[in-house]
């Protein structure tokens, strides 16, 4: 019937709507076919339109011009560089550097990514760092250097901490940082320490000492014309590796019993007889292979674990992330059978990798640590001993400055305008003179009270010891014309101040007990001496250093008085080129840096 007046029936196409962010998302260039927008109401359903047959009209689809998926079912390219986490602690667990990402614990990790990795120092202080992939600890630990200004040398490692399984191991310099944290179990208390790690290549500096011959009998048997000294160079020639067997205590599955056995570390792994020390294949049991696991210090065997003694070491194999079970807990007898089984390890799993960062960090040490001209080095003093007959002394080689030091030239400005100083010798006799002004500067500073002269007490702590809060007659200031000792050791690296004995051996035990190891603290038995910590094949000495007064100047000795220092500095370099009373010279100095 014909459409009531008033109105009409609009037959014409409505006119194609603007297209929408999701159509331009999802579909290439369309042309003018969109979609049309839904009518309110069913089909049919028009102003007077009842019973109108329905018309069907061709509806428009999108025409993709690639084939890529629309943006709701595309997923997100893996190719895609992460964007590191410029807050891990906040969306970390407690104490972990492990970024809340799903990427990490799930395999290696991918090429060209940056990941964020925290490294803590000794003193809890930590700083996040970012790393690509592939960065090895040498470099991380060179950035690290570098930062802190410390001295550039191959002894400052990174060190893999589990402090939940009081494990603790030092990475070797071609291994990845990024890989070894991606192998942690998320929310562990595990973490990268940056600390000195004097031992991590002592295998190939002292073989006889690391070696015990007792351990190395049978390779030594089979190759009856080659000495004990030549295992490692003879390593070094065929690639075969020395044989090391000895007794080790062996911890139960499931139960803290502790059992004795004869272990014997072969190219095939690790492997412990049950009858006594046959090598019958019958009797050998196979325990721990060398390429799927790692191998770490305990740090704290007798309260977690319950060893026999303090010397205990853990195989961890790889698929092992968490948890004490499948860790397999080893103990030695003493510090230098779990040195020797530590190191043959490394030695088994590494083979020439591990003397090729060996000749890298050598390499590193004979570069010239200077650009310029004209080398600036620190030149110590000449210590002069002060006893007769002692031998003429020469002084040291002059250590390793720090890459931040490297733009540095010897200047003079006595004149009118500064010149760059080219001759050697007066370089060294400028830096001398620097020396001496700097010590005569620091001598005014620190000097101290004349009752106490080695003691470094302040004039509230000098009240503190009085019992009436007056100072004694001693306790004024110094007289002009009396030399007093200066506190300026205060200065030094190897100075610790007030640490205990238990902190100490602690402390170097971290860092590697190998001979010359030492450092200076103060006496906590006697308030004006101090003590000279010192290791010798593998044991921790202490030597007390006492001030020795004659005609009216304060000296330091250590044997009653024969050979005298005037400080404390003179008697560390004196003993660094002269052994003197000590077991050996004093070649490392323990030392804490802060990041």
């Amino acid at each position: 019937r014909p459409p009531p007046k008033g109105k009409r029936t609009d037959t014409r196409c409505q006119s194609p709507s603007l297209p929408t962010d999701n159509a331009m998302e999802g579909g290439a260039q369309q042309s003018s076919l969109w979609e049309p927008p839904e009518q309110d109401g069913g089909p049919g359903e028009r102003d007077g339109g009842e019973g109108l047959p329905e018309v069907k009209r061709s509806q428009p689809l999108f025409i993709h011009g690639s084939s890529r998926q629309p943006p709701q079912e595309e997923p997100r390219a893996s190719s895609l560089p992460s964007i590191p986490n410029p807050f891990p602690e906040l969306c970390s667990p407690s104490n972990s550097p492990i970024l809340s990402s799903p990427a990490l614990g799930q395999g290696p990790p991918r090429e060209g990514t940056s990941h964020v990795v925290k490294v803590f120092g000794e003193d809890g202080a930590c700083r996040s760092l970012e790393a690509s992939a592939g960065t090895t600890a040498r470099q991380l630990c060179e950035t690290l250097v570098r930062r802190t200004r410390a001295l550039h040398d191959h002894s400052w490692a990174l060190v893999e901490l589990h402090q939940h399984l009081a494990l603790e191991r030092c990475l070797e310099d071609h291994e990845s940082v990024v890989e070894v944290q991606s192998s942690w179990a998320p929310g562990a208390d595990s973490r990268f320490v940056f600390r000195k790690n004097f031992a991590k290549y002592e295998l190939f500096r002292s073989t006889a000492s690391l070696f015990p011959e007792v351990m190395v009998s049978s390779c030594l048997e089979a190759n009856k014309s080659m000495a004990h000294s030549e295992l490692i160079q003879n390593f070094l020639n065929s690639g075969s590796c020395p044989e090391v067997q000895g007794f080790l205590q062996l911890r139960e599955a499931g139960r803290k019993v502790w059992k004795r056995f004869h272990f014997s570390l072969r190219r095939s792994g690790l492997y412990y007889s049950t009858k006594g020390t046959s090598k019958d294949p019958r009797h050998l049991q196979y325990f721990a292979d060398l390429t799927e696991s790692n191998i770490y210090y305990v740090t704290q065997g007798k309260k977690l674990y319950g060893t026999p003694t303090e010397f205990g070491f853990c195989i961890k194999p790889h698929k092992v992330r968490s948890g004490v079970k499948g860790l397999k807990l080893l103990c030695s007898e003493d510090e230098q059978s779990r040195s020797c089984w530590m190191a043959a390890f490394r030695l088994f799993k590494y083979g020439m990798q591990l003397y090729r960062n060996y000749q890298q960090a050598q390499a590193r040490l004979s570069q010239p640590p200077w650009i310029g001209p004209t080398p600036l080095v620190s030149v110590p003093r000449s210590p002069q001993p002060l006893a007769r007959g002692d031998p003429p002394v020469t002084p040291p080689c002059p250590p390793q400055r720090s890459v931040s030091d490297n733009a540095l030239v010897a200047m003079d400005f006595s004149g009118c305008t500064g010149r760059v100083i080219e001759n050697p010798n007066e370089v060294l006799t400028a830096a001398l003179e620097e020396a001496q002004a700097w010590r005569k500067k620091t001598t005014h500073r620190y000097s101290l009270p004349a009752a106490c002269h080695s003691s470094p007490l302040s004039a509230g702590e000098a009240r503190a010891h009085c019992p009436t809060g007056v100072p004694a007659p001693g306790w004024g200031p110094p007289k002009p014309d009396t030399p007093l000792p200066a506190a300026i050791h205060r200065t030094q690296p190897w100075f610790h101040g007030r640490i205990s004995r238990e902190d100490t051996q602690q402390l170097m035990g971290r860092q590697g007990l190998v001979d010359g190891v030492f450092l200076v603290r103060e006496s906590q038995r006697n308030p004006k001496g101090f003590v000279l910590s010192l290791c010798h094949l593998q044991r921790i000495k202490h030597y007390l250093i006492l001030p020795s007064e004659e005609e009216g100047r304060l000296y330091f000795t250590m044997d009653d008085g024969q050979t005298r220092f005037a400080d404390l500095i003179q008697l560390v370099e004196f003993h660094q080129i002269n052994r003197g009373i000590l077991p050996c010279k004093l070649r490392h100095y323990c030392t804490c840096v802060a990041l």
